[in-house]
């Protein structure tokens, strides 16, 4: 199996679109038609990790955050990030980065904090606008299954955990072949009517050029009828952070002491304590200060992340305790994931997770 093949089944279950604009995502360096020996799954691409998939002969590199992100001009060793990437091209590793895409699956980091603290019920925390569509398309009778069944395959239809969903009305319409066409029924210059279906589906705009494809590929008419309209909804199935509520409250400290318990931590911010009981937990795993007016307007009796700033404090107002775990440490499950969603879907070569450290902050007790 090559590069492209591996990246092309991650991305059916991780799809890169679900990324924000501003993230460097996918393949970062390494030819796609090459072979894959293994897979090494880790945080961060650093050169020591490089090292460690050299040794364990894994020529593909699934990290979490990206080692190329901006202003990379160059690479003459000056600094880690050409170190690593150097070292990468040279012996003929490729590194693929998955971060905010697997930041907004609802399956993914803030998922994975919420299960760790044994959170219920639990909803994204900003739902991302995923410039979804409609289309609403005109079909003879006879044809409709056949229609929605492609649009069905190339990924029409989604909303949240469905699958399939459309909806269809039946009706009568016209039109008349004129000079230069090939009409699949009806005479030219002759008005036909025709039994007809319009069927409508929602789907992502990513998916807008293969659908459209699969449906003309499907579609018996020469000329096919159909709309596609913007919509404003969100998608409450994909965004940055997630809240829910543990089954009992419980007191401040009882709850600061679970968290560095879970997640194994020196020490934990937090703002001051409002002395209320802890219920409804709001989490963003990495720098996550902007998700802190959603988790109060979510009504979120804390909020759990990492990169707090001095003043960002402050916006607690004595409404919810905010905690910094840390950036590294409130990603910490994420290899682990990453790991279980591979090693599922391919068998046929080794996959592994990287033991070298790559978190930079230390801690002197």
């Amino acid at each position: 199996m090559t590069i492209g093949e591996v990246i092309s089944k991650i991305e059916q279950r991780i799809p890169l679109q679900q990324a924000e604009d501003f993230d460097n995502v996918g393949l970062l360096c390494g030819i796609p038609t090459r072979n894959v020996s293994g897979i090494l799954v880790c945080h961060d691409a650093l050169e020591n990790v490089v090292d460690e998939a050299i040794h364990k002969n894994c020529n593909l590199i699934v990290c979490f955050h990206p080692i190329i992100f901006s202003g990379l001009k160059s690479l003459t060793g000056k600094n880690y990030v050409e170190r690593a990437v150097l070292k990468a091209v040279e012996n003929k590793v490729a590194i693929y980065a998955i971060h905010t895409a697997w930041d907004n699956d609802f399956f993914g980091v803030n998922a994975g904090i919420c299960n760790h603290l044994g959170l219920k019920e639990v909803k994204i925390l900003q739902p991302k606008k995923n410039n979804l569509k409609q289309l609403t398309v005109f079909v003879p009778k006879e044809y409709s299954e056949q229609v929605k069944e492609a649009l069905f395959d190339a990924g029409a239809g989604n909303i949240g955990f469905y699958d399939e969903c459309s909806f269809t009305l039946n009706g009568n319409g016209t039109f008349r072949p004129i000079e230069g066409s090939n009409p699949f029924s009806g005479q030219k210059n002759i008005r036909e009517n025709a039994d007809e279906d319009m069927i409508s589906v929602i789907f992502e705009g990513y998916k807008q050029s293969q659908i459209i494809s699969a449906m003309k590929s499907a579609h018996p008419y020469e000329e096919v009828a159909h709309q596609i309209y913007n919509l404003d909804n969100e998608n409450h199935h994909s965004g940055l952070g997630m809240y829910g509520e543990f089954e009992e409250e419980m007191d401040e400290k009882d709850f600061l002491k679970l968290v560095k318990e879970k997640f194994n931590l020196e020490l934990i911010k937090h703002s001051d304590f409002t002395n209320k009981k802890i219920k409804k937990v709001g989490v963003l795993g990495g720098s996550g200060a902007s998700g802190i007016k959603s988790a109060l307007s979510k009504k979120c009796d804390a909020y759990l992340t990492g990169d707090i700033k001095y003043h960002d404090y402050f916006l607690a107002e004595s409404r919810m305790l905010i905690c910094d775990i840390g950036h590294y440490e409130s990603e910490q499950l994420v290899t682990q994931q990453l790991f279980e969603i591979l090693s599922q879907k391919f068998s046929t070569f080794a996959i592994s997770k990287s033991i070298e450290k790559t978190n930079p902050v230390n801690y002197f007790i």
